[in-house]
């Protein structure tokens, strides 16, 4: 039998499909990486699922089996094996479970075309997938403030949608029901109130989750400066600041 740890295979995950929250991860002490790995790959997986297929129906049933997970892990009974599912039921509470079933329930909308309903869909979910993510990974380690990791999270999650909207509408969806220059300074100005909440409350989080949070202020903050930046791709933060800021949330729990 194997002596390597099952979240390995997790971290190898991470590696692959979140480039950024690997480099989180792996600045974080060890005993809080065997709790986060496992949750940052089912999220890989997870985000995944509505793209590997252009067949809806085939997208929701993978959605779906990562619900039923969700749902045996609440239960507290058996857990199917799977090398994520299985270290994943190890480190999730039942709070966790929820919200990420919650943020799978989110996910559905990755699989359709029709833009948000309105205004309050969109900060949904954010809040639902970021925010959902930071809360159960915040909640593994032991400490998390649900409105505080619902703020921090809502705020690195639309600093990552922002990112992620050329490709979105490369693959022919709406991502924002206003994409104006004002309209996105304003929702920059949204973000950044609100990840200056969350992290006033830092001490509610647990620090090492929020290692993850290090990259959200410098895009949010190009967003409200620069909106046109958005449409054209150029968001981002250069090698050197984002090494720095990656080590000042690890070493400092300041993000």
């Amino acid at each position: 039998m194997s002596k390597i740890p099952d979240w390995h295979a997790c971290a190898a995950i991470v590696e692959r499909g979140d480039p950024p929250r690997f480099r989180a991860a792996m600045a974080a002490p060890a005993s809080a990486r065997a709790m986060l790995f496992p949750i940052y790959a089912a999220n890989v997986e997870i985000t995944r699922a509505p793209w590997v297929t252009q067949e809806p129906m085939i997208a929701e049933m993978r959605l779906q089996w990562w619900r039923d997970v969700m749902e045996e892990i609440i239960d507290g009974g058996d857990v199917r094996r799977h090398e994520v599912a299985t270290p994943l039921a190890k480190v999730l509470s039942k709070a966790g479970a929820e919200a990420l079933d919650a943020l799978i329930a989110a996910r559905r909308w990755d699989i359709y075309k029709d833009p948000f309903e309105d205004e309050p869909a969109f900060t949904t979910y954010l809040e639902r997938t970021s925010g959902g993510l930071l809360f159960a990974a915040c909640d593994a380690l032991g400490c998390c403030d649900s409105q505080s990791a619902n703020d921090a999270g809502y705020a690195a999650g639309l600093a990552g949608f922002f990112q992620a909207i050329p490709a979105l509408e490369e693959a022919k969806r709406v991502p924002l029901l206003d994409g104006r220059a004002e309209a996105i300074v304003e929702l920059a100005k949204g973000g950044l109130a609100r990840f200056k909440r969350a992290r006033a409350e830092r001490d509610k989080l647990a620090k090492a989750a929020c290692i993850s949070l290090a990259h959200a202020e410098p895009i949010l903050k190009q967003a409200a400066s620069d909106p046109y930046a958005v449409a054209d791709g150029r968001l981002g933060v250069g090698a050197f600041q984002g090494s720095f800021r990656l080590s000042k949330a690890a070493l400092l729990g300041r993000w």
